[in-house]
Order: C-alpha cells, then sequence, then structure tokens
C-alpha cells in the first residue's frame, strides 16, 4: 500500500524546480516511477510529494550538439532503443536497452531515473561509463555538470542535491576507429537484475596498439565503476591475446562484489573476468586463449 503524498504536476521545469526548493528535500521528482513506487511501497522512501516530470518538454529528445550526443533526462528506454543516433553513437547503450527489463518497463523507465537511483546494478551505467559521459543536473541556482564517474557516491547515493533534477546525459560522439562491446548475465535472459554486466571501448592507434580504453563494470562494487588500472595497462600496448587476458584479470580484481541470492562474490569477480576478456578481445577482434 502506498504511504500519502502529494502529487504536483508541474507545467515547466522552472515550476518543477520551484517546487523541489519550496518542498525542501519532502519533495521527490519522479518520471517513469519504476524505480520509486516500490521504494514507496517498501517504505524505502516516504516523500511528502511527487513531482511529476513525465511531461515536460525540456526533458525530451535526443540530439547532437558541438560534438556531443545529448539524451534529455526524460527520455525512456524504449526511445533510446528507438533512435538512430544512439545506435550509432552509443553502441553499448542501445545494446544495454536492448536487454532492460521488458517492454512494458522500457516505455516507462527513464535514462535519468536509471541513474539516479544509483543502484549498483543499473543497467544504463556500464555503457555511459565507457562513453565518458557526464550528467546535467539543474536547480533554481543553475546548471552544473559532473561526470558520471564522479556522479555516484555510494549504493543508491550520488552527488544531486534534493532541489536539483538530472536534466540530460551527454557523452562525446565516438571516434569513427573506436570499438565498443556490452554484455549482461542475469539469472534469465530477459527481466532479470543484472549479476555482472560490462561495457569496454577501444580506440586503436595507428600502429596497431591500444591509444585509448575504457572497462565499466555493474553489479560488482558498491557504485558503478571504471577499472581504471586495467585501462591504463591496456594503453599504449598492443592488443595481443595476452595483453588482453592481463588486463581482463586486473578489471576483475579491481572488483569488489558482495555475496548475495544472485551470485557469491567469487562467482562475480571470475564471471566478470571471463566477459570483459570476450568483449576486448572482440572489439580488438583478436583470438582469445581457451578458458581455464
Amino acid at each position: 500500500m502506498l504511504p500519502e503524498f502529494d502529487f504536483l504536476t508541474p507545467n515547466s521545469l522552472a515550476e518543477a524546480l520551484a517546487w523541489l526548493a519550496q518542498r525542501a528535500g519532502d519533495a521527490a521528482p519522479v518520471a517513469g516511477g519504476t524505480n520509486i513506487v516500490p521504494d514507496l511501497r517498501s517504505g524505502r522512501h516516504a516523500p511528502k510529494a511527487l513531482v511529476d516530470l513525465s511531461r515536460l518538454a525540456e526533458l525530451k529528445g535526443i540530439r547532437r550538439e558541438d560534438g556531443y550526443v545529448v539524451a534529455g533526462g526524460g527520455v525512456t528506454i524504449a526511445e533510446l532503443l528507438g533512435s538512430p543516433l544512439v545506435r550509432s553513437s552509443a553502441r553499448p547503450l542501445f545494446e544495454a536497452a536492448r536487454l532492460f527489463a521488458n517492454p512494458l518497463i522500457r516505455n516507462r523507465a527513464t535514462l535519468a531515473g536509471n541513474l539516479a537511483d544509483a543502484s549498483p546494478a543499473a543497467d544504463s551505467a556500464p555503457p555511459l561509463l565507457a562513453l565518458d559521459a557526464e550528467v546535467e543536473l539543474v536547480s533554481q541556482a543553475g546548471t552544473r555538470r559532473v561526470s558520471l564517474v564522479e556522479f555516484f557516491t555510494g549504493v543508491r547515493r550520488t552527488v544531486r542535491r534534493t532541489d536539483e533534477i538530472l536534466a540530460a546525459v551527454r557523452w562525446p560522439v565516438p571516434e569513427p576507429e573506436a570499438a565498443f562491446g556490452y554484455t549482461k548475465l542475469g539469472l534469465r535472459r530477459a527481466d532479470a537484475i543484472s549479476v555482472v554486466s560490462a561495457a569496454v571501448c577501444l580506440v586503436p592507434a595507428p600502429d596497431g596498439a591500444c591509444s585509448r580504453a575504457r572497462i565499466a563494470l555493474g553489479s560488482v562494487a558498491p557504485v558503478p565503476m571504471r577499472a581504471r588500472a586495467a585501462e591504463a595497462f591496456l594503453t599504449g600496448r598492443p592488443l595481443s591475446a595476452e595483453t588482453i587476458a592481463e588486463a581482463a584479470r586486473m578489471a576483475a580484481g579491481e572488483a569488489s562484489p558482495i555475496s548475495d541470492l544472485r551470485a557469491t562474490s567469487g562467482y562475480r569477480k571470475r564471471v566478470a573476468e571471463v566477459i570483459v576478456r570476450r568483449l576486448l578481445a572482440e572489439a580488438a577482434r583478436t583470438p582469445q586463449p581457451q578458458e581455464s
């Protein structure tokens, strides 16, 4: 059963921001409601008011702008999946959207909601981390941009203030030679929370070495994470099978997963190593060593 709350329906972003400021932490933004409504039922959250963002035009649309792709915070997962721009410039995000929950949820859940909920298993987070994304936080005081890697501060915690709205997500248009990969392992083939997810980006140098690497993991730490030591190890090295195997081992070593109903921490570490190696090998088009 849901607790009592005021449901506020602003006609503009400015009106929504004014209500959030006036209610001084007692109000929470809501769009699709796929996270906050279960939290209300469970008692984890009990705001005195919900501010409906679902109809605000300022939070809609996916566009290219000054070398970036910009997706409004109110864009649904289904809209990501249907966007040619996302498909061409953010392939791992497209793949994550394809595997996200089920069609009913994809039609309601928003990109901002998936990130602002800050679950370690957030499906959109690893792809966006691999894309070097940043979020745009808007309040009556102004707009600030925060890199996604700094946005998450803990399990279900972010740097977003209670008077702010996650208005947009931005990522640089990838280089033409950039190669990406994404995968998600769950207990079922569909409609499942990830046990481990991973996204990678490799940009080769003219000599065939790795010019830039991004490795992002979900469900293996308190926050969606970048495997920075593994990225640094790959940079400047030829993308051989041995180098890729060592980078995957390092990435798994950087993870700090828990054991829960879905998997043990040891299983998550092992799976993280395997899927990162496969993704890097596919991105580099390098033959993989045999499984041990």
